[in-house]
């Protein structure tokens, strides 16, 4: 494959990236867990998902070394990839929790959460595509509504940590979720990285 700017083979990348992320994130809300084997079946997935989200970093690094002219500042197009990929890396690890916690019935809490990251990540894939089109200044109203969903997020995670504090007196469910209701947050966290770094690249760009 010749990889050119006149191509935008790398923003082509970014995209695939972008809609690997939210497909993760549309399976994460809507796998239904019963009982120990779909808990395995639900890691596994979700593995895969992040093993497929790392490949395609590995391409855009092998790309960029055979590439002298590329469509961003070479840091940006790594930065926005391996932001998106942290997203992956989030979802992936909460899913082995789940699976090593033995925990088949995720709480309303979760479940929020889980819809809000999806949310994210569709407006993640929305930038993604209107960058490859060179509609920069459109994609600033996507990065604001990733900021808001994380602070969003923020909230829900004092609100159910203190319920949990307030309501659980087993120690290790305690433990436990609270551990799930941070790693969560965190995947919020790395969604409004994503959303800071789309905004690096409209200012160098627009």
């Amino acid at each position: 494959m010749i990889f050119s700017a006149k191509r935008d083979v790398f923003l082509d990348m970014l995209t695939s990236i972008a809609e690997n992320v939210k497909e993760s994130a549309q399976y994460f809300v809507d796998f239904k867990i019963r009982d120990e084997a779909d808990l395995k079946e639900f890691a596994t997935r979700m593995k895969e998902f992040e093993t497929k989200g790392d490949t395609y970093i590995h391409e855009i690094i092998v790309a960029l070394n055979k590439t002298f002219i590329t469509p961003l500042e070479r840091e940006d197009i790594l930065e926005l990839a391996n932001t998106m990929d942290d997203i992956l890396d989030g979802m992936e690890q909460c899913a082995s929790r789940f699976e090593m916690y033995n925990i088949t019935e995720a709480d309303e809490y979760m479940i929020t959460f889980a819809q809000k990251i999806l949310e994210s990540t569709e407006e993640v894939a929305k930038s993604t595509k209107l960058l490859n089109k060179k509609k920069l200044m459109d994609i600033r109203p996507h990065a604001i509504k990733i900021n808001d969903i994380e602070s969003q997020c923020d909230d829900l995670l004092r609100i159910c940590i203190k319920e949990l504090f307030a309501n659980e007196k087993d120690p290790i469910k305690i433990i436990q979720y609270k551990e799930l209701y941070e790693v969560l947050e965190n995947i919020s966290d790395s969604c409004e990285d994503v959303a800071d770094t789309l905004e690096t690249i409209i200012m160098r760009n627009a």
